[in-house]
């Protein structure tokens, strides 16, 4: 899908993802965490700013810029898991902390989302991955 095999590098490292076990953004996490972080002791938190930190290396599997290759075995599976009814409950979440969150952004990824044109979690994250050019993401 993206990343160094556009431009015929070989990745130096594969990691996959098994896609069938996310079923919502805390599976999608614990995933995550047994994938990149099975040599850390602590653990990526629920954060797809600290996934954007975790992709872009220097802690977990990913030491830097390397070359990497993410296949990502049932990918449909999770896309579904981290659909429109997932997302949509996640960004309610976020409403009911205002003090936290900006509610008007919020507001406006729900209706995008409401009418079909906003970006659902999975989509989130696949676009998160796309901006990390030595990351070549693999749908298996």
């Amino acid at each position: 899908m993206t990343g160094p095999a556009e431009t015929g590098e070989a990745a130096a490292k594969t990691l996959t993802i098994a896609g069938g076990s996310i079923t919502g953004i805390p599976s999608f996490y614990a995933e995550i965490n047994r994938v990149f972080m099975a040599d850390e002791d602590w653990a990526l938190g629920e954060s797809l700013d600290a996934l954007n930190d975790l992709l872009s290396g220097g802690f977990g599997a990913i030491a830097g810029r390397e070359a990497v290759t993410v296949v990502w075995r049932d990918m449909d599976a999770s896309r579904s898991a981290l659909g429109v009814e997932t997302t949509t409950a996640f960004l309610r979440a976020k409403l009911e902390r205002p003090h936290v969150f900006n509610v008007e952004l919020i507001g406006r990824q729900l209706d995008e989302l409401e009418r079909g044109v906003g970006n659902t979690y999975f989509e989130t994250v696949i676009e998160i991955i796309a901006d990390h050019p030595n990351i070549r993401l693999v749908a298996a």
